[in-house]
């Protein structure tokens, strides 16, 4: 039986497997929280790390691999550009929070370079996050956006999680293809895409618009909010128009990532169609 570490109030604490997974967690949680720029990022996962390993701009340090991902990687002819170090899957999981699904596959690298707002092309579609901070919610917006071939998501360098760990495995390969970028001040970043010819449109529950009816064209923002927050008033200001998903049942809201794939999907059938 598990000897249990007393909790310093007389009664049974944790064992200390239970205090070392935990610590370990706090540990990976701090390294995804880490600011941008120091150090490596962390990726892992078949899909995140793969994605990365046939991306030439992606520079990489580490890669660790079980010896069944090696030889998947082997048979579906991926040849990284790094050699793998081979190791058992434990030599993995001890580098990550307790409930990361690996794959066999661990890598570090650099993170890509992040281009500025104002030298965004001004076409498609530009996603806005403003400081949406669970990163299992951005790394499936990122998901969404490289299916509906999004120009870029812009965030805010501050109160938005960096493109690492969770976030990219929530991903799942999405960084390789949409360009991340960072601004120090939404509203400025907003105006700085307004001035390249951007139309800008928020999305909220609140919206007085329904997106569907709303004349859009291209270049076109979609600004979407923290859930439970939304969007801040400051950033509704800057917006051109603020519109809502018009949803026919009982709950009129959607978990933001939903929200982000609906807007797309709205946004680009009316764009096609223009």
């Amino acid at each position: 039986m598990a000897q249990r570490i007393p909790d310093g109030r007389g009664k049974p604490g944790a064992t200390r497997q239970q205090i070392e997974r935990r610590e370990r967690f706090e540990r990976a949680r701090r390294e995804s929280l880490r600011p941008a720029g120091d150090g490596p990022i962390i990726m892992y996962g078949w899909h995140t790390v793969t994605a990365a390993l046939k991306n030439p701009a992606r520079r990489l340090r580490k890669l660790l691999a079980t010896d069944n991902a090696a030889r998947r990687l082997a048979e579906e002819g991926i040849t990284p550009r790094l050699a793998p170090e081979l190791v058992r899957p434990s030599a993995i999981a001890e580098r990550l929070t307790p409930d990361a699904l690996h794959q066999g596959l661990y890598l570090e690298a650099d993170a890509l370079p992040s281009p500025a707002v104002e030298s965004l092309p001004a076409q498609g579609v530009v996603l806005v996050l403003d400081q949406i901070t669970d990163p299992h919610n951005v790394g499936a917006i990122f998901r969404s956006a490289a299916a509906f071939a999004a120009t870029a998501i812009v965030t805010t360098q501050r109160h938005s999680p960096d493109a690492t760990g969770a976030l990219a495995k929530a991903a799942s390969g999405a960084l390789e293809f949409v360009p991340l970028v960072g601004v120090q001040n939404l509203a400025r970043g907003l105006a700085a895409l307004k001035q390249n010819g951007f139309l800008v449109v928020g999305l909220d529950s609140s919206g007085e618009a329904d997106l569907a009816t709303l004349p859009l064209r291209a270049p076109l923002a979609l600004v979407l909010g923290a859930e439970g927050k939304g969007l801040r008033q400051l950033t509704k200001e800057t917006c051109d128009a603020v519109a809502r998903l018009e949803l026919p049942g009982a709950i009129k809201s959607l978990n933001v990532s939903n929200a982000a794939a609906l807007g797309l999907y709205v946004a680009s059938r009316q764009l096609l169609s223009a």
